[in-house]
């Protein structure tokens, strides 16, 4: 067994004990406090306990089916979360040819030049060449009421749903020497460590918070729950500098950094949340909303830890 089968093995061994720990605290709870399912909160638990062991076993599927694997996962929430966004923005039936490129070529495009490892043309093709199509196509309709409206909201969906989420898989094509095949532990340090935050955030908002640090965009998020999540998933993430190319310090660093940018991504979509009226992206995920409410820390902070570590350990 290689170096990187037997770190993702252990890895994984200590998410479905942490999965398999949370599920009987979450039963024992249950029966005392909410044995009718009286309890809200107690039944809001399980249910994102169930919904985390559906998405780790899924994730764990495409990385056990490889680079292949890994793409068609991310496509499809792509594609998943650009429809949840597309629902929520002013449209009409002149952006129709502009929305069915959106899904059905730029999507699909941007993670060919992942799987071709295009890095010049991938980088470019939707702040570029995508933002300049999604006009064109809907100008040709005719339509100017709202045109502006209409076109930013479709590029920034574009943005937020494709571009930053491909970042995620385009981990995989980093070349970092001494690191070559473990590029999937990448993706598992990133994901763990931002969404690790986002739980650990709430829980410590849930134990000591107090103080809310934006109230009108998201009143449960304290600045205690902040402070706590934030150094807690730093210390989680220099703990889990074994399955990086970093040392536990630059683990540490690159750990702060991501879930500062994913705590200021929650509070982004939760403003686009606020404007239009609605508490959650959609219902896809039982107990977590739609796609987006479960992307939005790790879209905002994945373009910027696959550049750090583009610039300063790949070649």
């Amino acid at each position: 067994m290689s170096a990187a089968s037997s770190d993702l093995l252990t890895l994984v061994a200590g998410i479905f004990g942490v999965l398999i720990l949370a599920s009987t605290v979450g039963y024992v709870l249950q029966q005392r406090l909410s044995p009718a399912g009286s309890n809200a909160s107690i039944e809001n638990l399980n249910a994102r306990i169930k919904a985390w062991w559906i998405m780790v076993v899924l994730i764990g599927i495409a990385f056990v089916a490889g680079r292949v694997g890994v793409l068609i996962l991310f496509g499809f929430c792509s594609f998943a979360a650009l429809r949840e966004f597309v629902t929520l923005i002013n449209t009409r039936r002149a952006d129709h040819w502009a929305l069915a490129t959106a899904f059905f070529i730029v999507v699909p495009v941007q993670y060919y030049l992942l799987w071709a490892e295009e890095y010049g043309i991938f980088s470019i093709f939707i702040p570029v060449y995508a933002f300049l199509l999604m006009p064109i196509i809907s100008v040709l309709r005719g339509d100017t009421e709202r045109f502006l409206i209409r076109i930013a909201e479709v590029q920034w969906a574009l943005m937020i749903c494709v571009f930053c989420a491909s970042h995620v898989p385009a981990l995989l094509t980093l070349n970092i020497p001494g690191y070559e095949g473990r590029n999937v532990l990448l993706i598992a340090f990133l994901v763990i460590v931002v969404q690790l935050s986002d739980v650990l955030q709430y829980v410590w908002g849930k134990l000591f918070g107090h103080t809310k640090i934006a109230p009108k965009l998201s009143p449960s998020k304290t600045v205690e729950g902040f402070v706590g999540g934030v150094l807690s998933a730093t210390l989680i993430g220099a703990a889990l500098w074994w399955i990086t190319p970093f040392t536990p310090g630059e683990a540490g660093l690159l750990a702060f950094i991501i879930t500062l940018m994913g705590f200021f991504g929650g509070l982004v979509m939760s403003a686009i949340k606020r404007d239009r009226g609605i508490k959650d992206w959609g219902n896809l995920i039982e107990g977590h909303g739609g796609l987006i409410d479960r992307l939005d820390s790790v879209v905002f902070s994945a373009p910027i830890f696959f550049h750090i570590v583009r610039y300063w350990w790949s070649l």
